[in-house]
């Protein structure tokens, strides 16, 4: 399993998805206004890495902001939230994440903390996002597992793996799981027309992780 998007120090590190699978590239983002950028021109992508991805950069923005005072660092705060937003109007997780974060800002000005202290806790909050999505993905592996049955074939259509989470995957967190207490699984991967989420992400991740995977395109899924 891959991390689709991590901090390091000052900088969010993402999986370059439109560069998969020919190559592995990282692109680091060192401020609010570069993951707005990497999200609305799709190097991450797959609505719960997109909310992970904002709440980051929220996070990160704010980490960078030279605000004085709490008025002026709520200024800027909103103004980033405001850039995130129209980022990708459709992710409802971008607008969870986004209002997740608000709620932490407004928690710790009503707490009356410094502007350091609510720089810690919205990278707090940041950091919660990811790891909530990683261990519900998990979960959700876990309990899917328990569906699958040995020597299973499973057909999968566009990608909801680690790539499009903050880690592991939903319905192939489930195939992954399933690989994990021994079983054996194959997967007939969907190309998934026109951008071949199919080809180029799922059958690149779950080969990377050894199992076994096909390509076929849309149209043999029902023959």
């Amino acid at each position: 399993m891959l991390p689709t998007i991590d901090w390091h120090d000052d900088t969010i590190v993402m999986i370059d998805q439109r560069k998969l699978p020919s190559n592995e590239l990282y692109v680091r983002c060192r401020s609010a206004q570069e993951v707005a950028r990497a999200i609305k021109t799709m190097v991450i992508r797959g609505a719960p890495a997109i909310g992970v991805a904002a709440a980051m950069g929220l996070a990160l923005g704010l980490r960078k902001s030279k605000a004085a005072g709490t008025q002026k660092l709520a200024v800027d705060f909103y103004k980033m939230c405001e850039t995130m937003a129209g980022t990708r109007p459709t992710a409802v997780n971008l607008f969870w994440a986004i209002e997740r974060m608000k709620k932490a800002f407004a928690a710790g000005a009503a707490a009356g903390e410094s502007v350091d202290q609510i720089k810690d806790r919205l990278e707090a909050e940041a950091r919660l996002i990811h790891d909530d999505d990683v261990a519900s993905c998990r979960a959700m592996g876990a309990h899917g597992a328990a569906l699958v049955p040995d020597r299973a074939r499973i057909l999968t259509h566009c990608n909801a793996g680690a790539l499009a989470t903050a880690g592991y995957g939903t319905a192939l967190g489930v195939i992954r799981a399933a690989v994990e207490q021994g079983k054996h699984v194959t997967v007939l991967a969907d190309e998934t027309r026109p951008f071949l989420q199919g080809a180029r992400l799922t059958a690149w991740e779950l080969l990377r992780d050894g199992i076994d995977t096909t390509v076929i395109t849309d149209s043999m899924a029902g023959s």
